[in-house]
């Protein structure tokens, strides 16, 4: 389970939007890059197993179109 996911913008303009974020998940902090285009580059850990991976890069596209995308 994510905890404590917390999430910044970093640049907004018509060509790029990047925002960063951070969560806890398993007892270890994670932080990362989210980009428009849905991609995600881990900044820490940077070993992250496979399962895990995919697990949170899912958790993470959900949370980010539910906090910036959607209307509240």
């Amino acid at each position: 389970m994510i905890s404590h996911f917390n999430y910044k913008e970093i640049k907004n303009n018509l060509i790029n939007q990047e925002w960063s974020f951070s969560f806890f998940y398993k007892q270890k902090r994670y932080t990362g890059k989210y980009y428009k285009d849905g991609s995600i580059k881990w900044t820490s850990p940077e070993d992250i197993n496979e399962e895990d991976r995919k697990f949170l890069e899912t958790a993470i596209h959900d949370l980010m179109l539910y906090h910036v995308y959607e209307d509240h």
